[in-house]
């Protein structure tokens, strides 16, 4: 009975809309009018700034390990249930309920609940994504790149059970299903290169 409340916990703390939150706090508006319209750090960032883009970025990262935490303590560890709260999680940011299933990318989120579930497989593609990100300045291609090879990375080193692997693949399609959008402007040459600062007035 408490794997099932973990995961239901999972995806109400997934669904948690932090960069809503803070721009409104901080300014009074709703970001998903600015911008690209997203809740994620990267829009907030470019239409807030820096402080509240950081801010978003760590609350959301924190959500998805708080998610993978609870369910660690509520079954024990039992390693199906927190594969399936980091699943949860992730849906919840990217389906939240409180704002009819329209919600952020998830990439956030991603990091916090694999970096409680699998570290050092998360390790390895946050370095991948680093040096693709100062390669090519585009922050979707490194997160699109980098979620699709950490099923890989997962499987390489740490030949994991079935639960861990299965997460790691469905949220690495969500993220990548999520950037449907940037693949398409990178493929026509017009995505927006990353920039840490306000670019949207």
């Amino acid at each position: 009975m408490m794997g099932p409340l973990a995961v239901v916990i999972a995806y109400l703390i997934g669904g948690i809309p932090f960069g809503l939150i803070i721009v409104r706090l901080m300014t009074g508006e709703d970001v998903r009018a600015s911008g690209s319209g997203n809740i994620g750090a990267t829009n907030v960032l470019r239409t807030t700034g820096r402080l509240a883009g950081v801010l978003t970025l760590v609350l959301d990262a924190a959500k998805g390990a708080l998610a993978v935490w609870l369910a660690d303590r509520l079954t024990g560890g039992s390693m199906l249930w927190m594969s399936m709260a980091a699943m949860a999680v992730l849906f919840g940011h990217a389906f939240p309920i409180w704002l009819k299933f329209k919600g952020g990318k998830a990439v956030a989120s991603f990091v916090g609940a694999f970096a409680y579930l699998a570290p050092l497989p998360l390790l390895a593609v946050l370095i991948l994504f680093v040096v693709l990100l100062a390669w090519t300045r585009y922050l979707s291609l490194g997160s699109v790149v980098a979620a699709g090879l950490f099923p890989v990375a997962c499987w390489m080193i740490l030949h994991p059970d079935w639960p861990l692997l299965v997460a790691a693949a469905v949220s690495a399609v969500l993220v990548i299903w999520r950037h449907r959008d940037n693949i398409d402007r990178i493929r026509a040459g017009n995505e927006r290169v990353f920039q840490f600062r306000r670019t949207v007035k």
